[in-house]
């Protein structure tokens, strides 16, 4: 199966200074891909460029391509006609999305006239189509409603439902749950993950949560200081996960089994674009690092297992042997 969306070498930079570095990343259709990693590190940055949408200080350089369609410095009406329509994107926070003073069922019906063409009542039922889709109880008397009248479940409901009335060939989910308390969160994990295969969407899920990942998720690519460090198929990476700083990332999870013991965070923080340290950016946090990892960057390069890692020293697997590598090209 072809990719629906590559990214190759995609690097922005704000007023000169570089946020996000070389970043390749692919997705098939019908595919659901997590990213992950701490904030900051150019997780929705990606995306937001991939889809023209970073303010006018932003330089963006690489390629996206979406099928045929060039998307890095398209013209504008180009990417209008591919943002909500081939490609939507579903934020982490509803109450901020959605127009307080206008009622849902006029927003979707506006997000379905500039997408599908549809007006009066063919709009409107399709409207509480999609709603009844996504699950909001009595579609048709809280039509006419406001945002303020729904929960912050639903208004993420309506918002998904919204980026659905395009029909679009990809889903991005921007931190879809993170205001949400833990059941709705399952709801809403349990919502995607049956859109996607309904309408066989592919879906890029952003998320710190990596149980959300696990659940929801084929492959998994792991971002840090606005580059790959680690990308593979979900239950491979989480199950021996290699960079240390996807290791750190499993080792602050509280765990509900076995016996109370502290969290291991990681040390530090993720540094600033304007002062990257010297070699791999995660070496100043590393308790693996050595002198290499202070003066050399690794590249990202790929095993012949599938997964790819950008480590001069990665954690051992258990049982397995030294692995020829390839560099990860563009």
């Amino acid at each position: 199966m072809g990719n629906l969306v590559e990214i190759r070498n995609l690097s922005v930079s704000f007023d000169g200074v570089p946020v996000l570095h070389s970043v390749d990343l692919q997705v098939a259709q019908g595919e659901a891909l997590g990213l992950v990693g701490e904030s900051g590190c150019g997780k929705s940055v990606t995306w937001l460029a991939a889809l023209g949408l970073l303010p006018s200080k932003a330089t963006i350089t690489g390629s996206v391509t979406l099928g045929q369609t060039e998307l890095v410095n398209a013209p504008r009406p180009a990417l209008e006609n591919v943002r909500g329509g081939r490609i939507a994107m579903i934020f982490q926070d509803p109450s901020s999305a959605l127009n307080p003073v206008i009622q849902v069922g006029r927003q979707m019906t506006e997000a379905l006239k500039l997408h599908r063409g549809l007006r009066g009542n063919a709009a409107r039922t399709e409207a509480l189509r999609l709603m009844d889709l996504v699950g909001i109880p009595d579609a048709k008397g809280r039509f006419n409603l406001y945002p303020h009248e729904f929960s912050g479940g639903q208004c993420q409901r309506i918002m998904i439902a919204m980026a659905l009335a395009g029909e679009p060939d990809l889903l991005i989910a921007d931190e879809p749950t993170t205001a949400l308390d833990a059941t709705i969160q399952a709801q809403i994990l349990d919502l995607l993950a049956r859109l996607r295969e309904e309408m066989r969407m592919g879906l890029v899920f952003i998320s710190h949560d990596l149980g959300a990942v696990a659940q929801v998720c084929e492959r998994v690519s792991v971002m840090y200081a606005g580059r790959i460090v680690e990308q593979g198929p979900v239950a491979q990476l989480f199950d021996r996960p290699r960079h240390p700083y996807t290791r750190g990332l499993f080792d602050a999870i509280p765990r509900l089994d076995g016996p109370r013991t502290l969290l291991a965070p990681i040390p530090g923080t993720v540094p600033d674009p304007y002062n990257l340290p010297m070699g791999c950016a995660f070496s100043p946090r590393c308790s693996h690092a050595q002198d290499f990892c202070h003066k050399e960057r690794p590249e990202l390069l790929r095993q012949r297992d599938g997964r790819a890692l950008a480590c001069a020293y990665p954690l051992p697997e258990a049982g397995a042997h030294k692995t020829t590598m390839e560099k990860v090209t563009s």
